[in-house]
């Protein structure tokens, strides 16, 4: 019997030993300015590749501001003042799909693109290293720059960029990149049409880097204009700076890659609420996950998923939470009660530790997230970040200081997105940072 006070102490020894993820670090709010552009959703759509993005110790960020000027603005990491700078740039806000996006390469020049639904190149790179004074707007490569949407920059380990986007419409567009040379200070093509849609469809993806400099590609193909004509989850991967690209088991595939010789990593009907454009992570390991939601077959309600392949076979994790049904259908931005998912993922305890964040009707459309210690686990714990709603906002994410720091730094918004491509009548809202860091 004496042996029982000693048994628990230890017990409880062990349990505290345990890493345990919590939400009790509250996060920090950094307002950049008061004055975004909040009519639409075009200043927090998840497709921006950056909203945020961080150079050594600076970070920058940018937005529409309630005259639709492009703004540009830098701060120390961690202060809460920020150098704001209006830049000479004007887009068309109206449009949800013409975004900006930012990178900074590794000379430490800031690129910018704005603007971009279909339409010609709207591209500059900062005058001076770290400045935010802007030079003219200038082609990359002058050549399939006429119709492009979806603008996305990712940084490469030696500091050179890579430039995705959609060359051609909706239902019949291609998906092109194009590199950054720090040492030659120029533009190349690296692919021209790597997913081909052959006229009849296109593909919206999401992209990643992995610590190894490794490029992991997934996607959905959509028939038409109309969001329920999303089918299916696609993969390929590069591990040479996208010139040559294969399945996850290796296969190199013969470029371009269609419907035909695709690999799927998990086939899902027209009609199931799929939705595109979300994200993805992929570890040194060379293991690979991809956020999403869709509507299973047997059920009413759309649920967050996460793909990855475990051995030698793609498994999903449907991550079952949600309660409210909706439907995906019609063209244009759609006004839809949840965001498309971010996620992040790191080590907690020899453990693969994630991070899903997220914006749901059912919680007060406030920053949501979804943890759980075991990315492949059912047990995801809810919470949230704010105590505020966003309105139609979408997470997107400082992706370097990410990588580097594992600190999570959100952009947030408040904003309104009328169906079907409509114009809100509200006023400007501020522009924030918000700052999240896991225990463990």
């Amino acid at each position: 019997m004496k042996a029982k006070p000693l048994f628990f102490f230890l017990m409880f020894f062990v349990l505290c030993a345990i890493p345990v993820l919590s939400f009790a670090q509250v996060p920090k709010l950094y307002t950049v300015g008061t004055n975004g552009w909040a009519n639409n959703s075009v200043n927090a759509v998840i497709f921006r590749k950056n909203s945020l993005v961080t150079f050594k110790n600076t970070q920058y960020a940018a937005y529409y501001d309630d005259e639709q000027f492009v703004v540009l603005a830098k701060r120390k990491l961690g202060e809460a003042n920020w150098i704001v700078k209006r830049s000479q740039f004007k887009g068309d806000a109206t449009d949800a799909h013409k975004s900006i996006s930012i990178a900074v390469d590794g000379n430490g020049f800031l690129h910018l693109t704005w603007g971009q639904h279909n339409n010609g190149l709207n591209y500059s790179i900062s005058l001076t290293a770290g400045s935010l004074e802007m030079g003219n707007k200038q082609p990359m490569l002058s050549k399939k720059e006429d119709k492009v949407s979806y603008p996305e920059f990712y940084k490469m380990a030696n500091g050179d960029l890579l430039f995705f986007y959609r060359d051609g419409g909706s239902g019949n567009g291609n998906l092109m990149i194009n590199r950054y040379e720090l040492q030659s200070k120029h533009w190349l093509r690296v692919q021209d049409g790597l997913i081909d849609g052959q006229g009849k469809r296109n593909a919206y993806w999401q992209t990643t880097v992995d610590e190894k400099g490794g490029l992991h590609l997934s996607w959905v193909w959509r028939e038409s204009p109309d969001v329920a004509s999303n089918h299916d989850i696609c993969y390929a991967k590069s591990v040479d700076g996208g010139k040559t690209w294969s399945k996850s088991n290796g296969e190199i595939y013969q470029l371009p890659i269609n419907a035909s010789n695709a690999e799927y990593a998990v086939k899902i009907p027209q009609k199931s609420e799929l939705i595109n454009q979300t994200s993805m992570i992929a570890q040194s390991t060379g293991e690979v996950f991809i956020a999403s939601y869709w509507r299973e077959q047997h059920d009413s309600v759309p649920q967050y998923h996460i793909v990855y392949k475990s051995t030698d076979s793609w498994a999903v994790n449907n991550l079952g939470f949600r309660k409210t049904p909706f439907s995906l259908s019609g063209g244009g931005t759609k006004q839809i009660p949840i965001s498309r998912p971010q996620i992040v993922s790191w080590k907690a305890g020899g453990r693969q530790a994630a991070a899903l964040i997220f914006r749901d009707a059912e919680r007060g459309s406030r920053v949501s997230i979804a943890l759980s210690e075991n990315i492949k686990a059912k047990d995801w714990q809810i919470s949230d970040l704010t105590n505020f709603s966003v309105g139609d906002w979408e997470p997107s994410f400082d992706t370097e200081l990410w990588n580097k720091r594992n600190v999570l730094n959100l952009y947030v918004q408040k904003v309104v997105q009328v169906d079907g491509e409509g114009k809100a009548n509200t006023g400007p809202t501020a522009v924030q940072v918000l700052e999240w860091k896991a225990k463990y």
